[in-house]
Formats: C-alpha cells, sequence, structure tokens
C-alpha cells in the first residue's frame, strides 16, 4: 500500500522538528546524525526505537530530500556498509539486543562496518565460499573462525565486519552457512589493504586464523546465514543505485568540464546531451524503485536500479576524462592512499574514471545481475549450475 498524504505531511513535520531543534549548520554532523536517529528519521521504514517510524519505507525518499535541501549532513559515504548493508539485515534478522547494540552507531558513523563475503575462490559465486566456523565446546559457546576474504570495503577503518561463513561443510551450498559480526579488532583478524588501479586502497583482503567469535554475535539461526545475505543483497543493490538529486556527480563533474572547455565541438556535445539523459533516467529509476520498494525490501527488483546507475556512471566519467582533452592522461600522483571514507577517488575525475571500473562489479556483477533479473523478474529459464 502507497503512502498517503496523511503519511507525507507527518514525515514533513517530523523533519521540521528535527531541523527547528538541530539545526545542521551548528550542530556537529554526529549530533545531528544522532537526533535524527532518535526521531525515526534514519530509516523511516525501520521499527520505532531502531531508527524509524515503521512507515512506509518509500517515504525515506522525501526524508533525504528535505534534509538536503537544508543542507544536513551527509552520512553515506562515511559508512556506507553499515547504512546500505548490515542496518537491514539486522532489523529483519537480528535480535532485540543486537538492535541496540549495532543500529544507532551504524547511523551515526560511531562503528564503521565492513563486509566479509567474497573470497579468492567465491566472488560472485557467494554460496561457494570456504570460510569456516566451529563451536568452541557446546551449544551456546563461542565459535572459531579461519578463513580469508576479499575486496571489503574499508576495511583498514572498520570497528566491525559482517561475516559469512560456512559452519556445516556436508551441508548443501546455500544451507549451512551463518553470518557473524566480527570485532575486526579481535586476535587473529588481520587486514591487509589492496591497491587499486586508481592507486588507492579502498578495499582489503581479511585473513580470519582462529578468531573467537562470541554466539551473541551471530546474526540469525545457525545454517540460515544465506537469508540474511539475501536481505543484506537486495537493499545493498539499490543503496548502490547513486544519488538521486538531479545534477548529481558525476553528471554535474561533466558540465563543470564542459563549461570550462575553450573548443565546444558538436561531437562532445551530443555525448553530454545523451549522458545528461542517460544520468536522469538512472536516477528517476531510483527514486521511483526506493519510494515504491514494499516493507520486505526491494526484492530483486532493486538489482535494476544498481546496473543501470553503475553502468551510467561509467560511460559519464569516461566523457569526463575525455572531456579534459590531452590532460586526461595526466595522473596526479601514484602514491597509495587509505581513504577514510567510500569515493574519495572522486578528488580527480581521473582517478574517478578508473575507480568506476568497479562499479559493474561490486554488490555483484553486471553478469548476475542480469541473470538475476531474467530468473526471478522475467521468469526466464535459470543459468546451469553446478552443485545442489
Amino acid at each position: 500500500m502507497a503512502p498517503t498524504a496523511a503519511d507525507e505531511d507527518y514525515v514533513r513535520e517530523a523533519v521540521g522538528q528535527l531541523l527547528a531543534h538541530h539545526d545542521p549548520r551548528a550542530t556537529a554532523a554526529s549530533a545531528f546524525w544522532g537526533a535524527r536517529f532518535d526521531a525515526g528519521l534514519a530509516w523511516v521504514g525501520f521499527p520505532p526505537g531502531c531508527g524509524g517510524l515503521g512507515m512506509h519505507p518509500g517515504l525515506q525518499v522525501l526524508v533525504d530530500d528535505l534534509l538536503a535541501e537544508a543542507a544536513a549532513p551527509d552520512n553515506w559515504y562515511r559508512n556506507p556498509i553499515g547504512l546500505g548493508a548490515v542496518a537491514p539485515a539486522v532489523v529483519a534478522h537480528g535480535t532485540e539486543a543486537q538492535r541496540a547494540r549495532w543500529l544507532r552507531p551504524i547511523f551515526t558513523v560511531a562503528d564503521m562496518w565492513c563486509q566479509l563475503w567474497s573470497e579468492p575462490g567465491a566472488g560472485s559465486d557467494l554460496a561457494g565460499l570456504a570460510s569456516t566456523a566451529r563451536r568452541d565446546g557446546g551449544p551456546g559457546g563461542d565459535w572459531l573462525v579461519s578463513g580469508h576474504k576479499v575486496f571489503s570495503t574499508l576495511a583498514h577503518v572498520a570497528r566491525w565486519g559482517l561475516l559469512l561463513v560456512r559452519t556445516d561443510p556436508d551441508g548443501p551450498r546455500h544451507r549451512g552457512l551463518t553470518c557473524f559480526a566480527v570485532d575486526m579488532r579481535s586476535a587473529g583478524v588481520d587486514v591487509r589493504p589492496t591497491r587499486q588501479m586508481d592507486g588507492d586502497a579502498e578495499f582489503a583482503e581479511v585473513v580470519l586464523d582462529g578468531v573467537r567469535v562470541p554466539d551473541a554475535q551471530r546474526i540469525g539461526p545457525s545454517g540460515d546465514g544465506w537469508a540474511v545475505a539475501v536481505t543484506t543483497l537486495d537493499r545493498e543493490r539499490l543503496a548502490l543505485a547513486g544519488p538521486h538529486r538531479q545534477g548529481s556527480w558525476p553528471i554535474a563533474e561533466a558540465l563543470r568540464l564542459w563549461r570550462e572547455r575553450p573548443d565546444r565541438d558538436a561531437v562532445l556535445r551530443d555525448r553530454l546531451a545523451g549522458a545528461w539523459i542517460d544520468a536522469e533516467v538512472a536516477r528517476l529509476t531510483a527514486i521511483r524503485l526506493r519510494a515504491t520498494q514494499q516493507p520486505g525490501g526491494p526484492g530483486p527488483v532493486g538489482a535494476v536500479a544498481k546496473l543501470l546507475g553503475g553502468e551510467v556512471d561509467q560511460r559519464v566519467w569516461e566523457l569526463c576524462v575525455d572531456l579534459l582533452g590531452p590532460a586526461g592522461a595526466l595522473y596526479d600522483t601514484w602514491e597509495t592512499g587509505t581513504p577514510g571514507a567510500a569515493g574519495e577517488s572522486r578528488r580527480d575525475v581521473r582517478r574517478a574514471f578508473l575507480r568506476s571500473r568497479g562499479l559493474t562489479i561490486q554488490g555483484g556483477t553486471a553478469e548476475v545481475l542480469r541473470s538475476l533479473l531474467g530468473e526471478r523478474v522475467l521468469g526466464l529459464p535459470p543459468e546451469p549450475r553446478a552443485g545442489p
């Protein structure tokens, strides 16, 4: 059921009250985010007390628009995994104690999170992961985790990691997996930043060697980690669809570069017009999916926005490099950087272009998403699969 006019009025009033008592221009960012969480405006579709109002999740678009107009601080790039993937998983599958422990620090960025999922031998084939956890003692005891994870965004600054491991080696591929929250400061956790082709090390590989994880940090039932993974992936893909403000990055950068060019040839002008149209289509598609998602999440349809947004951004960043002319071949520095937030490569167009190559890999490759949409949305015959 779609939000009513009364629902929208209620949300507008709640945002107005937040801004009246916490002026974004005079309030520290962390304090503002805490007040926003307490007002239920972090994720309006979440239950009260969990940063939400228990209302239709599509109203979040209205909240975000109103706060952006008021120049409220944005926490997305500071904690993208926590906000876009972990919080929905904790609300859907976590205990009351876990919700109380983790949700508010996620939104205020007091605790940053990473995702410990992909492995050297199981990237797109997540169900084929080989990292394991075994009980140290009887039921209710700690777990001992060993394994090797890769492509973990911001793992070098994360306080917590959302971990998916195999707890039943003899069970079917999609069963016998369990999800945990791992303290990244635990003994046995070795984080190794991975240098990307843009020169930064935004990602990392993480080696887990006998890491002790209390059972209280298990999210969902033992052996039911795939259900947590599906919830996380559905929400993460929609979150990765990109900004919903018109003229946001990267198309804003393309327009800036166009205005600065001394020669505005017809070919580049035509490409710029096409890029603007593509960016608008991607933006409006993401808005529509966010506004119409049901309380259970966007489901596989969320893959549409992520797939479209990633491919469009790649084309726009390529246009930006071309708009630079010969300067597009230059680079500011090749020193390795370890960013404290996602997307810091955008400080330079050439870095952003190289970083954008990963947009059709992270959160599910473009090929995997097309298969997902074909099978689960269009009802096409499934791809051949190995194993049960």
